[in-house]
């Protein structure tokens, strides 16, 4: 080894020690007579002090070192004088004065400061990603990952789970996101397809008998990015069998309970989680990731204007839609310049306008008051159970249309009115989905999920008489408005399955040809089983309180799909597309 402690090992108790150390010069300071280096490593920094009456040699090399040049430095440990100690620093009680240095590479001067946190392009940390990850935060948030994943490893391996992993090239099935596809030079014509989730492989390890399996899997779906997705990505992917979904939704629950308080300074806000089915979440918050930190819950004025004489209502209510609304404490006093700002994000988000109250101390003020009789104006403000000085926000429109607006309003009000707790990590369990939903593009079913999640048992006969109606048996786990995991029990019968598959517009033939695989190896005993799969980079990032995944990802991609570093996807030599008898086509 070059050093024989790292920069953030020393302490007091090392005064007189002779000590070899190695790293990056973090920040130097330059005083004529004595020259100061602040070294770093992983570990912390440690002041290395150079002194030309000690060491002529070290302190001529020392005066040509740069931010960010690599070094070896061999000294002795000592004390930092009385008044120049830096309480800031887990070594700031020593330093250590240098007899030797060595330069064991310089460095160009880096494009932004890595020694201070500054705002800098994400562009231009994506392109120098190495130079990056240099920076504090970033160290700090890749070790928050790493311990993420060993506790996940550790927790699961005590609770008789075994690691086993699966294949990157696989076959090509319609399971909902584009695949990745590799060309086989040795098959011509024949693609191999990266996995979106090793979904169909950890069922067939039960029909294999081992029970319990985990992994820590790579997986990969060619989608439109957003902040909190990446084209690769990786998730802890969890599968038992003879369990039902309360056996899955307690297993996981107890993982990450212990989880947050085990690898940061979070908490989870209430344990046992609470759990909402998908109706409730969609009528009550608006989202089917609902983040629970805050209440501001939507609240249904539909039966209550159901004779209304107001047009706008009349019309919505005609045609089958609802009339919802959100309150918004202590925003009474609103200007009309912040209700028209309120009213912009609602039809953004596909509102035709927004009715609001106004609590003042002489009554409710309302520009839809007078389209209102007496009896509805009170009979609104009791449902609401609004008080002088609050604001009611009210959308009349169709049901997804009104999740949709009230859900982005109530998050915005808690923005607002600082309800949303960064200090805490809010559960909450989504069960009981719908199965199955219309595809109008395709004039076809198709599953919420995935094609292998169970229906209810009672819910079985309607895949051929109502499948709109039929439920899953599926769940997921959410926190602070994010979509952590999901999973379900999975259909474990091939005549089950092949009656679902059926129900989604696939023939038999067609069936066998994408999944026959799987279905056969439902003719082998295959047990009950389920499973979930909670997505890592998203839970490292809110316990890491960062604003995207990619804040926790050592080499992201862009949101457009590019790797800045590397400058992929590029371009191949014709003699790579001859080997796979591939043609590019202009």
């Amino acid at each position: 080894m070059l050093k024989s402690h790292h920069c953030g090992a020393l302490r007091s108790d090392h005064a007189g020690e002779h000590v070899a150390l190695a790293g990056w010069v973090h920040r130097r300071r330059d005083h004529g007579n004595l020259i100061f280096i602040d070294l770093r490593d992983r570990f912390g920094i440690t002041q290395l002090v150079f002194n030309p009456d000690h060491s002529a040699t070290a302190h001529q090399i020392a005066s040509q070192l740069r931010n960010e040049y690599v070094i070896r430095a061999l000294g002795t440990v000592r004390t930092r004088p009385e008044g120049m100690r830096n309480p800031d620093m887990a070594t700031g009680d020593v330093e250590v004065m240098i007899d030797q240095l060595e330069i064991l590479n310089e460095s160009r001067e880096p494009v932004f400061h890595i020694s201070r946190e500054t705002e800098v392009d994400e562009a231009l940390r994506l392109r120098y990603r190495y130079l990056d990850l240099r920076r504090p935060r970033m160290q700090r948030n890749m070790i928050l990952r790493h311990r993420v994943t060993r506790f996940m490893r550790e927790y699961l391996s005590e609770r008789d789970f075994v690691e086993i992993e699966t294949p990157i090239l696989i076959k090509s099935t319609p399971e909902g996101a584009r695949d990745y596809v590799v060309p086989s030079r040795l098959h011509p014509g024949r693609f191999y397809a990266l996995p979106q989730s090793p979904q169909q492989l950890k069922q067939l390890l039960m029909v294999s008998g081992f029970e319990r399996y985990f992994q820590i899997a790579r997986c990969f779906r060619d989608e439109d990015q957003r902040a909190d997705r990446q084209p690769e990505f990786t998730q802890l992917d969890v599968e038992m069998s003879f369990v039902d979904h309360e056996d899955v939704l307690q297993l996981l629950e107890g993982l990450l309970t212990e989880l947050v308080p085990a690898v940061s300074d979070k908490r989870v806000q209430q344990s046992p989680f609470p759990r909402l089915t998908h109706t409730e979440a969609m009528a009550r918050y608006g989202s089917d990731k609902p983040d629970v930190r805050f209440e501001m819950l939507l609240i249904d004025l539909t039966d209550l204007l159901a004779e209304s004489g107001f047009r706008v209502f009349q019309q919505v209510l005609q045609a089958g839609g609802q009339v919802k609304a959100i309150r918004a404490p202590g925003c009474a006093g609103y200007s009309r310049r912040q209700i028209d700002e309120l009213t912009e994000l609602a039809r953004e988000h596909g509102a035709k306008g927004l009715a609001t109250i106004q609590m003042r101390d002489e009554g409710p003020h309302s520009p839809i008051a007078r389209f209102l009789s007496e009896a509805e104006m009170t009979a609104i403000l009791e449902r609401t159970g609004a008080e002088p000085g609050d604001l009611l926000l009210i959308v009349a429109d169709k049901a997804p249309v009104v999740a949709q607006v009230l859900g982005q309003l109530r998050l915005e009000m808690g923005r607002r009115l600082n309800l949303l707790d960064d200090d805490v990590l809010a559960f909450a369990w989504i069960t009981d989905f719908p199965l199955l939903e219309w595809n109008a593009e395709e004039e076809r079913f198709e599953a919420v999920h995935h094609p292998f999640t169970a229906p209810f048992d009672e819910d079985l006969d309607l895949l051929e008489s109502a499948p709109g109606r039929a439920r899953a048996k599926a769940y997921d786990i959410v926190a602070n408005g994010y979509e952590i995991g999901g999973g379900s029990i999975r259909i474990h019968r091939r005549d089950v399955q092949s009656r679902l598959f059926r129900t989604i517009g696939m023939t038999d033939e067609e069936a066998h040809a994408q999944f026959g695989h799987l279905l056969e190896a439902f003719e082998f005993g295959a047990p009950p089983h389920g499973g979930i799969a909670a997505g890592l980079a998203r839970l490292v990032m809110l316990l890491a309180g960062e604003p995207n995944i990619r804040e926790v990802m050592a080499f992201p991609k862009t949101q457009s799909a590019v790797d800045l570093m590397t400058n992929a996807p590029s371009g191949i030599s014709a003699r790579q597309l001859d080997d796979l008898h591939i043609q590019i086509k202009d």
